[in-house]
């Protein structure tokens, strides 16, 4: 049962107060309900909170490694961060002098040179300021670019399975809000402190300078703001964790309401997904709200301090003053570097927490950059292996044979889905793989496809296993119409040029007119230029397939997957359809996966699959002589199709 979200808030409250919340880097990239907690004990408490340490060293290594074709731009910005620091110091100097020595003597040309040299330094100043926020900008930019797009990369490659622990929310998280954390790590975790540093350095010397005792009572203050800082990022952070967290688990759950927007319709979950959808923004607010209370009281406590901080110099100044210890110039510049001092202090801190982010979110980017991707070509991976053309053999191109040589596998290990699967198709060949459902005949053409590759046995294209083969050769003999079909939010034109974007208008059209899409294609307003909407939405189920069929055919490929291609579509352009599909099929290795029987007659090879196992292999006339399990479905389906036609001739 759904938890509400004043449960979900206590609960959060109550993690956060005994400190059990998820930890930099630990979060699930999906939506999981935490394990249960195991016993603390010492030596457990140490080992955990060593581990963030032992962590660090190789992340920052391979950070620096990745920053290294920034260095130039780095060193750059850096520089310029410490000359902007190092001309800020001027100013409370140069009053001090104006104070005490100026002003008294009554010099106003002395006063007016040195008003105009001021202004000159501060606009110099400033100017080098914006050319190191420009730098700075572009220096984050080209960062983010360079890393999102190795990401992205990578993930287009890695595995199925990881992809789909990810989940959609949690992918676009990672390109997103994860990959802005770690480019700001660069300015947090290196720029930012390192200018900081040096500024709290040259400020320190400057007060012991001016009056040792006057620094040594703000030293006094020091403390009590660490502290308050301190307080934040053991306060707040953990919060914002959270948030973000909640935030990926919204979206991803956003994505996958709208992606499955018809099955909610059907079963008219509108408003359980409206109340899902508002219980987590409502827990998200109220967690909104209590680091909004923190930062506010933190907030309240920073205005006290600074004013208390600006009292203690005027007061103490004062009696130095009085004493004859200091001058009104000097109480004067040490108030305004003594609040050059504070701030460097505070971003020191600050960025401790931003660098605990970054190192969070630089943990996850790498995690998957460290994934090893789908199928890598091995070492002695080689291009297609050549055609042994044999008598009868009607394959173009490379395609010779394909060999299935005692194939198993299975999506979980312990429950195979084929079983010592053998079979040799011959090129050119079309093979109907029927049996029912969950008997393994999608299973069987993804490792064709090498979407998977066997647990046992091995898989031949002209004797050589398709692993020995590089992938981007093999998978470029592939043409795939899925059941399922997939449009991209794009032009008709867009999608069926998919796998050759530099087609021809002629060629996407003659793709079309023998896929039989150019007659609705033409009823649309923009005809080819129409757009589909995201999955195809705006087109029916068959013509989604019709143009998924056009796509396979401007690929013009070697070796074809259909899986249930014809089945959106109606009688009549079933029709149509087959005839294509049987010129296309003419001189190609098919492999058809139909569940109707009746649209397999014309294969060269029919495969009878029954739990994972092949229990009948033959031609269709073969097969029915066989009076064996084909001819049993069959003829049950076509019991099935007469009863069904005679209720329909009796309503």
């Amino acid at each position: 049962m759904m938890r509400s979200s004043r449960q979900r808030y206590a609960a959060f409250r109550a993690a956060l107060r005994s400190g059990t919340l998820p930890t930099p880097g630990s979060e699930p990239s999906n939506a999981q309900p935490p394990a249960p907690a195991a016993p603390k004990s010492d030596a457990g408490d140490s080992t955990r909170s060593s581990r963030p340490r032992k962590r660090s060293a190789p992340l920052l290594r391979r950070y620096a490694a990745f920053l290294r074709p920034f260095a130039g731009g780095l060193a750059l910005v850096f520089a310029l961060a410490l000359t902007v620091a190092g001309m800020s110091l001027l100013l409370p100097r140069v009053t001090m002098h104006v104070i005490d020595h100026v002003i008294p003597g009554g010099d106003a040309a002395a006063l007016h040179r040195i008003g105009v040299a001021l202004l000159a330094w501060i606009a110099i100043q400033q100017s080098i300021d914006l050319v190191r926020n420009l730098r700075v900008g572009r220096l984050n930019a080209r960062v983010m670019m360079r890393l999102r797009q190795r990401l992205f990369g990578h993930l287009l490659r890695l595995p199925l399975r990881d992809l789909a622990q990810l989940k959609t929310g949690g992918i676009a998280a990672r390109l997103s809000s994860d990959v802005d954390q770690v480019a700001n790590m660069m300015h947090a975790g290196v720029l930012t402190p390192g200018v900081a540093l040096a500024k709290i350095a040259a400020t320190l010397g400057i007060l012991i300078w001016i009056n040792w005792q006057m620094a040594l009572a703000a030293a006094l203050v020091l403390p009590p703001m660490v502290f308050l800082n301190i307080v934040s990022i053991r306060r707040i952070r953990p919060i914002y964790r959270s948030v973000h967290q909640d935030r990926t688990e919204i979206s991803a759950r956003v994505v996958e309401t709208f992606g499955g927007v018809r099955v909610v319709r059907a079963f008219r979950q509108e408003r359980a997904e409206a109340r899902r959808f508002a219980t987590s923004h409502h827990t998200l607010s109220r967690k909104q709200l209590l680091a909004r209370d923190y930062e506010c009281l933190v907030g309240s406590l920073w205005g006290l301090l600074l004013p208390a901080c600006g009292l203690l110099v005027v007061w103490l100044g004062g009696t130095l003053v009085i004493a004859g210890g200091a001058t009104l110039g000097g109480i004067m510049a040490f108030q305004m570097y003594l609040m050059m001092l504070l701030m460097p202090v505070s971003t020191v801190v600050q960025s401790y927490g931003e660098v605990q982010q970054a190192l969070a979110a630089l943990e996850r980017v790498f995690d998957l950059l460290s994934r090893p991707a789908d199928k890598p070509d091995g070492a002695a991976a080689r291009g297609l292996p050549p055609a042994r053309r044999s008598a009868g053999t009607d394959a173009r191109g490379i395609v010779d044979e394909i060999e299935f040589d005692g194939v198993s596998f299975g999506y979980d290990p312990s429950a195979p889905v084929l079983r010592e699967v053998s079979l040799r198709v011959p090129g050119g060949s079309t093979v109907a793989l029927v049996g029912p459902s969950g008997a393994g005949k999608t299973t069987l053409t993804n490792l064709v496809a090498r979407i998977h590759d066997p647990d046992t046995g091995v898989i031949r294209l002209n004797g050589v296993d398709l692993r020995d083969i590089r992938l981007a050769d093999y998978r470029a003999l592939l043409g795939v119409v899925q059941q399922d079909v997939f449009l991209f939010d794009g032009t008709i034109a867009e999608n069926i040029a998919y796998a050759r974007p530099r087609a021809s208008v002629a060629q996407i059209a003659e793709a079309a007119r023998r896929a039989n899409a150019m007659e609705f294609i033409e009823r649309l307003e923009g005809g080819m230029q129409a757009v589909v909407g995201e999955r195809g939405v705006r087109l029916s189920g068959g013509q989604s397939q019709r143009i998924s069929i056009a796509r396979a055919l401007l690929a013009d490929p070697q070796i074809l997957i259909l899986d249930e291609a014809t089945s959106n579509l109606d009688s009549e352009s079933e029709q149509l359809i087959q005839e294509a599909l049987r010129e296309l099929c003419a001189d190609r290795t098919t492999f058809v996966i139909a569940h109707r029987l009746s649209t397999v007659m014309d294969a060269d090879l029919i495969v009878v699959l029954e739990g994972g196992r092949v229990v009948e292999v033959g031609a269709p006339r073969e097969l029915m002589a066989r009076d064996g399990r084909y001819r049993e479905m069959l003829e049950r389906q076509m019991r099935g199709g007469r009863e069904s036609n005679r209720e329909a001739a009796w309503v």
